[in-house]
């Protein structure tokens, strides 16, 4: 697919005009008072040594104020930074509830995930869209192409690509099958960027290529859950067949239609249309199946290792320290540049210096949120050689030590509420 990069108006100038922070008279009030100092961190309670945060409030040129918080995580820190999820991953949760569970010193929210307000929803509103990998396990798919935010390789600084996951199965007699999914609805590609014979909701045609909050569907289909995914499989329907998994490969059952338990220790294959086919004359009980799963990075290249984390989200921002906002690569509209969102940014300065950003939004007066171009331009002054939007609007989310920092909004007018996500980028204790 041909690829467009996009120069947004005012990302390569000046328009952030820092200034200190300071305390709002009231959500939607229209007034601040003047300047303050930036927070230091003895305001939010103490942070580990290489670890700041800072609040600031700055205009965008004429078109108006904008609060952001910045927390910096240097390569010396005493801290590692990964993902973490709810209690299970077919249920959203808090960030805060998030980090309050893994003990984190801060986080931010991570990927796009199957919100139930979409128009595609299939369900589970803490599925993760698009590549997740926390703590080196592969628990969603990548939507291949679709930028993301890469930690932990080899204990290396973190770096932003484009990704894409291969999965497959061979069974006992060494046939093999392409897996389509990890931890989803089967059938259903929320996001589209998958493989095999993904159509389009509402066209003929075959979409391999990432289309954010649209839906493409595909008949036939192998899906993988773990048992991070909850305590059940999700709806398959009539015709489905699922393969229930010991750790050592071995097929202890199988059922159909399918729609049950995931074992404590163990996974689940499950099939529709052709994959429940396959399963039925290849996952016989008493056999193995062998799982495997890759993830390479947009130069092919294998992302591995102890303790990695991968959100894919997307669009890039920043690519070695120039504009460089690829709309149409991650299945967005050229509309997409020109909307003003609350934002959640994470970037990587030239010493490897890792930054978690939040942009407060659709509060008049106070803060108005940032456009893609602006975003950019935000994270070029903050010293990012390399930076990535992550999901945003009302998902946006900053918790340092237990306490929210920013002001998550639904929509211009509604109050302050944080918004239950897939994932969260956390900053945890050594």
């Amino acid at each position: 697919m041909r690829r467009r990069r996009f120069l947004a108006a005012g990302a390569a100038t000046g328009v952030w005009a820092l200034a200190g922070c300071g305390p709002q008279d009231g959500p939607g009030s229209g007034r601040t008072t003047p300047p303050a100092p930036p927070r230091s961190p003895e305001s939010v309670g103490r942070l580990p040594a290489g670890v700041t945060y800072h609040e600031h409030t700055g205009r965008l040129s004429a078109a108006g104020p904008v609060r952001h918080q910045v927390l910096s995580v240097s390569p010396s820190a005493q801290v590692r930074v990964g993902a973490a999820h709810g209690a299970r991953l077919d249920t959203a949760e808090t960030v805060r509830a998030m980090a309050n569970r893994v003990r984190a010193v801060a986080a931010v929210n991570g990927s796009f995930f199957d919100i139930a307000t979409s128009a595609v929803f299939s369900g589970y509103d803490g599925d993760p869209l698009g590549l997740y990998v926390e703590n080196s396990a592969l628990l969603s798919e990548a939507a291949n192409g679709r930028t993301a935010l890469v930690l932990g390789e080899g204990g290396g600084v973190g770096r932003i690509t484009e990704p894409r996951s291969v999965s497959g199965v061979v069974a006992f007699d060494g046939t093999r099958r392409r897996i389509d999914g990890i931890n989803r609805t089967p059938g259903r590609i929320v996001g589209c960027g998958g493989v095999g014979g993904d159509v389009l909701r509402g066209t003929r045609g075959v979409r391999l290529a990432p289309a954010h909050n649209k839906l493409c569907e595909d008949a036939d289909e192998l899906v993988l859950f773990t048992p991070q995914w909850g305590t059940g499989t999700a709806r398959t329907g009539p015709g489905s067949t699922e393969a229930v998994i010991a750790p050592d490969g071995r097929v202890t059952l199988l059922r159909s239609p399918g729609g049950g338990p995931i074992p404590a220790s163990g996974r689940v294959l499950a099939g529709i249309g052709e994959g429940a086919a396959w399963l039925s004359r290849h996952a016989r009980p008493g056999t193995r199946l062998r799982i495997t799963s890759r993830v390479y990075d947009g130069a092919g290249h294998r992302i591995s290792g102890r303790g990695v984390t991968v959100v894919q989200a997307g669009p890039r921002l920043l690519r070695d320290g120039a504009v460089d906002i690829d709309i149409e690569a991650n299945g967005m509209p050229a509309t997409a540049l020109t909307q003003r969102h609350p934002r959640t940014l994470a970037g990587i300065t030239d010493d490897g210096t890792l930054l978690l950003v939040t942009v407060d939004g659709r509060d008049p007066g106070v803060s108005i949120g940032a456009t893609l171009g602006e975003s950019a331009a935000l994270m070029r002054s903050l010293g990012a050689r390399d930076a990535i939007n992550l999901d945003g609007g009302g998902s946006t989310t900053m918790v340092v030590n237990g306490r929210l920092r920013n002001r998550p909004r639904g929509a211009e007018g509604t109050p302050v509420r944080e918004r239950a996500v897939a994932d969260a980028l956390v900053v945890l204790p050594r």
